[in-house]
């Protein structure tokens, strides 16, 4: 089952097999996708049938979602948009002036000038034809698509390659996204977890929440998850917002300004780990059938943490094990130095019948 996402580094598109399996076995007809980031597995579980609520704090998550899970027209509808958007001609703007590079500089900016211009015109064309709803959620999630395939990153927004990749040189070209018949009774959010849990009915929850990292040679103040996707909100808020360090941040994406209970690394004042209450919290105030709950060997919570908070709340029906190598992005210091070692990650997907 063919989905669409921008390279992120908690993306579940190699868990997708398993995640469709174990849901289809349950025979479920309502699923909330509670931390549905880049929506891959949303978008999965939309197409095969379910009536998905998909919730996210990221703005540009609300936008993906609402593009695949809530559009109200056919794929044909979208052609005109598209193209006459890549007819548009570049100009010099915000985008351009913070991560637009020339091909001779050697790399550094997250993309070519060239298509940094593109962007400039596109996004700015976009408000200027008005569009609104599911028609703008599909326009903007082309453009996103279309930038995070001539990037010249690692998949995140934090340190930019020294030299230009391959792909860097392309021209960026919208395209229509995927679009699939859905249920009608799909939802989208931007919530935060704990404020959305009371007022959802459904039969499964899927949860994939951050993770955090368990390497001990990260410091302390670290970047957060949601700051390495801050190119992607400055696109669809469009708010040219004060941007900071080299890799030009927004403002808002400072250490300690988007960060997620479930990434803290610091113990309570008993001595508890704070990720792992905030997990426990989340399995007890979810009021579902079945809870599906992915986290990775490189989060701050062991597995067998996960499964005595599972098991103390209700019956634990599998706990999958699926080995994959180590992401490269998880193993970067914030030196810039690199850790080769050796190991692999491990994918865990805990299925709890509550």
């Amino acid at each position: 089952m063919k989905t669409e996402g921008i390279k992120y580094a908690g993306s579940k598109l190699k868990l997708l097999p398993y995640i469709s399996r174990i849901v289809k076995e349950l025979g479920v007809m309502t699923v909330l996708d509670g931390f549905s980031g880049s929506t891959r597995v949303s978008q999965m579980l939309s197409r095969e049938g379910y009536a998905v609520t998909a919730n996210d704090t990221a703005v540009w998550s609300e936008v993906f979602a609402t593009a695949y899970l809530l559009h109200d027209k056919p794929s044909e509808y979208y052609k005109e948009i598209i193209d006459h958007l890549n007819s548009v001609k570049g100009c010099f703007g915000w985008f351009s002036e913070h991560y637009g590079g020339r091909p001779d500089s050697g790399g550094k900016k997250p993309f070519q000038l060239k298509n940094t211009m593109k962007l400039d015109a596109v996004r700015a064309e976009i408000d200027r034809m008005g569009l609104e709803g599911t028609d703008k959620a599909v326009a903007l999630t082309s453009l996103i698509l279309a930038m995070d395939s001539v990037d010249n990153t690692l998949g995140h927004y934090c340190a930019y390659l020294n030299g230009w990749s391959k792909r860097s040189y392309n021209d960026m070209e919208l395209k229509i996204p995927l679009l699939h018949k859905h249920s009608p009774d799909n939802k989208v959010f931007r919530k935060d977890i704990f404020d959305l849990l009371p007022g959802i009915k459904a039969d499964l929850a899927y949860f994939d929440p951050p993770y955090g990292s368990n390497n001990e040679k990260m410091p302390s103040s670290r970047i957060r998850y949601n700051a390495y996707y801050h190119i992607w909100k400055s696109i669809i808020l469009n708010d040219r917002p004060a941007v900071f360090g080299k890799a030009g941040r927004r403002e808002d994406s400072r250490d300690g300004r988007e960060g997620s209970v479930f990434e803290e690394y610091r113990v309570d004042t008993d001595g508890r780990s704070i990720a792992a209450e905030a997990i426990a919290r989340l399995i007890r105030e979810t009021d579902t059938g079945y809870i599906l709950l992915s986290y990775s060997s490189g989060g701050r919570v062991s597995k067998e943490e996960i499964c005595g908070i599972m098991e103390s709340e209700g019956r634990l029906l599998k706990c999958l094990e699926i080995d994959f190598k180590t992401n490269v992005m998880g193993q970067m210091r914030m030196t810039n130095e690199w850790v080769h070692s050796g190991k692999r990650t491990c994918e865990y997907l805990f299925l709890l019948e509550k």
